[in-house]
């Protein structure tokens, strides 16, 4: 089967070019972008220290006896707490963390997104080749019309070999007309996902040149890299629990005014949490656990992610194999039997409904070998989000920013 003749002035889009045109107009960028804007006023926060306190109290405002008359005193004091053990650091590293969370969360829903743009390119490759079948076989039934028309007109086949023929014809039409508008829409929905409004073509051959090949391996994910992230922040919530454990002393100063002799006095203080190492530990142990659970998620999600690439990538050669040797085995063989039915019905040894089997058993074959590797590029788009293999088409979030 060949590729169908290309439209005038429009141009070849591979899948390639349709992953780039998507990672360009993809809606889940921005949508990251503004939350990692988010997340950087979060870390700059996380950076300042506690603010101090300015604060006046006054006292024998009001009162019985000798304090109706003017014995009021007014101190203004200056409070500032003195943090330890690594607070700030601990809580900057702490909002730092969940800026990789962000970025790789949104780097696995641009993924999904080109994972749906490669799914889309493949349905209308698959759309376009059941195409060239439905115009083959709309071909084949006019071309038979034509001969059981001449066939009747001379009276060599009864009226009713006419008025089937017409029936197998019209139901080609219906056939071709239903495939082309499954095509049109197959393209519609990559011109959406890929801002492509225009008209464009696309090339059959990836679509049938289809070989066996090696099993794909897990290299660097965004989903392996999301749970190492999540990790990451496990051991940042533990620093930050320790550092808890460090009490932070509170000091003042300040100065009292008394009115009853208009004297000043000076005023210091201070205080410290008691008890803050205890209440610390089952936030510490908390966070301890969390690692561990990250840690045991990495390891399975590596292991569940091999085998599934190991699944599809046998599939993926079986489907590879079964479409070869439909191509090289069985569609040579129904060629020429359509070729030997149609010598023997030209000479009125065939009737027309071996020729219709036999046009059917080749349209069957073609369809047969289509089915195969519309799986095949199906299941290499679910191995490709896998393995991540379109990550290098993703622009780097940092830089845009």
């Amino acid at each position: 089967a060949g590729a169908p003749a290309l439209a005038a002035n429009a141009p070849l889009l591979t899948l390639k070019d349709a992953l780039a045109a998507a990672a360009a107009v993809d809606p889940n960028l921005a949508l990251t972008q503004a939350r990692l804007a988010v997340e950087d006023a979060a870390v700059r926060r996380a950076a300042l220290r506690p603010n101090p306190e300015l604060s006046a109290e006054i006292e024998n405002f009001a009162g019985t006896g000798p304090y109706l008359l003017d014995r009021f005193e007014t101190t203004v004091s200056y409070e500032k707490t003195l943090e330890r053990g690594g607070k700030q650091q601990a809580r900057t590293a702490r909002a730092q963390a969940e800026l990789p969370l962000i970025r790789l969360r949104g780097e696995i829903l641009r993924l999904d997104f080109l994972k749906d743009v490669q799914l889309a390119y493949a349905e209308v490759l698959i759309a376009e080749a059941e195409l060239l079948v439905a115009d083959a076989r709309l071909v084949a039934t006019l071309r038979s019309q034509e001969q059981i028309d001449r066939r009747v007109a001379s009276a060599r086949d009864p009226l009713f070999a006419g008025s089937r023929a017409e029936a197998l014809t019209a139901q080609a039409h219906v056939a071709r007309d239903v495939a082309r508008e499954k095509a049109r829409a197959a393209r519609s929905v990559l011109g959406a996902l890929t801002g492509k409004s225009g008209a464009f073509n696309v090339s059959l051959d990836t679509f049938f040149e289809v070989n066996a090949q090696a099993r794909a391996s897990l290299g660097a994910t965004p989903d392996i890299e999301l749970l190492e992230a999540q990790r990451d922040v496990a051991m940042a919530d533990i620093r930050l629990a320790e550092t808890a454990a460090r009490p932070d002393p509170k000091v003042r100063a300040g100065v009292r005014y008394l009115a009853e002799d208009t004297d000043l006095a000076l005023v210091v203080g201070g205080s410290i949490p008691l008890g803050v190492s205890r209440a610390s530990r089952p936030a510490v142990d908390l966070a301890r656990a969390s690692r561990t659970v990250a840690e045991q998620q990495i390891a399975l999600e590596r292991v569940q992610r091999e085998r599934e690439i190991a699944r599809l990538s046998d599939r993926m050669n079986a489907l590879a194999g079964e479409a070869e040797r439909i191509r090289a085995e069985v569609l040579p063989h129904a060629i020429r039997t359509v070729e030997q039915v149609l010598e023997g019905f030209a000479r009125g040894g065939f009737e027309h409904s071996d020729v219709n089997q036999a046009e059917i058993a080749l349209a069957d074959a073609r369809l047969q070998r289509i089915q195969a590797l519309a799986e095949h590029h199906r299941l290499k788009a679910q191995r490709d989000r896998l393995t991540a293999a379109h990550r290098g088409i993703l622009s780097p979030l940092e830089e845009r920013r």
